[in-house]
């Protein structure tokens, strides 16, 4: 095993000869590029680690193409996203999957139409390597002006119709909904409402739909019963008071999130109803810091955000290497994780 000569800057053939692999293999490992073995990578970089190497950036950027960033967009306000708990864990996720790889995250807010203009001259200006997408709402601008650009660009779900050259990661909205309703029609629920999100986002929607077509094979006409808020505690509430007011014999509550589920149980209470007694509530996301500490805690859909997360990074890493995606929408699975509240 070779040592370098202390007096001076370890080169990338010193990291490669301490190794004991070629130079071509110690910088491919050192460029996070895919065509390599675990075992050379691991070898590659205890040796960069033991010898001080640190790359030129600069230089390796023009040589690779790479810049060793991504970008992380987020098509809504600021304010609302840092209070969105779904998010604070897409964006925890996106960071700790991305340093793995070596790769630093930025994040972007896109707030309204004016931003998207500054938005898309940041992306397009070689600052990053690819772009993962979280814009919910059906007919985004943001969402069909990022299909423009020259770097790779995968979404969370779409807010626009699949096309050539667009990739997504979703869940499978509409069959957690029918699970739940079928959850509930099997404990013998039959006034089964439901608050749903807001209609501008396909998540919220198929989410309603689910929740629909499942009650009308049952037999159970669904009007009247749903009422629609965003996907918000205090939403929730609002949304709960109003079905109470005009289904006052509702015996199970499926609420398209757990923020609005909380809202739920909160109007429940306050109107004297016992959960599960004489209304099961069945929420979906089963945020791990939210679901099990309500009270009671919630029954809810199960999806895992950093799941979707690592799916859209793999996606993105494929298209940077110049593959083909096996599927242009990925759509994941499903489950319900059962609590006291139903």
């Amino acid at each position: 095993m070779a040592v370098p000569d202390q007096g001076g800057r370890p080169t990338l053939e010193d990291v490669a000869a301490y190794a004991g692999v070629s130079r071509s293999t110690a910088s491919r490992a050192l460029n996070e590029e895919i065509y390599v073995s675990p075992r050379a990578r691991e070898a590659v970089l205890a040796a960069a680690r033991d010898l001080g190497y640190s790359p030129n950036q600069a230089a390796r950027s023009l040589v690779t193409k790479r810049t060793g960033a991504v970008a992380l967009v987020l098509s809504e306000p600021e304010s609302m996203v840092l209070d969105d708990p779904y998010y604070l864990i897409v964006m925890r996720a996106a960071f700790r999957a991305l340093a793995k790889l070596g790769s630093q995250m930025l994040v972007m807010f896109v707030d309204n139409r004016d931003d998207i203009p500054r938005t898309m001259k940041f992306l397009d200006g070689g600052h990053v390597d690819g772009v993962l997408v979280f814009a919910p709402h059906i007919g985004d601008p943001l969402a069909t002006a990022l299909r423009l650009l020259r770097v790779p660009v995968v979404f969370a779900g779409s807010s626009i119709t699949n096309g050539k050259g667009l990739y997504t990661v979703d869940y499978d909205n509409k069959s957690g909904a029918c699970q739940a309703v079928e959850y509930l029609l099997s404990q013998g629920r039959r006034r089964i409402v439901t608050v749903g999100g807001p209609q501008d986002q396909r998540s919220a929607r198929d989410r309603l739909a689910g929740w629909e077509a499942t009650l009308k094979s049952a037999r159970i006409d669904p009007t009247g019963m749903a009422e629609v808020a965003d996907f918000t505690l205090h939403g929730g509430e609002m949304a709960m008071r109003r079905l109470l007011e005009r289904v006052p014999d509702l015996d199970a509550v499926f609420a398209a999130c757990d923020p609005m589920a909380a809202g739920a149980l909160r109007a429940l209470k306050s109107a004297g109803r016992r959960v599960p007694d004489d209304v099961a509530v069945v929420g979906f996301d089963d945020n791990p810091r939210l679901a099990p500490t309500l009270e009671p805690p919630l029954t809810t859909v199960h999806q895992d955000p950093a799941e979707q997360v690592g799916e859209m990074i793999r996606m993105l890493l494929q298209l940077l290497a110049g593959e083909e995606p096996a599927v242009q929408r990925l759509v994941l699975p499903v489950s319900l994780t059962t609590r006291q509240s139903a």
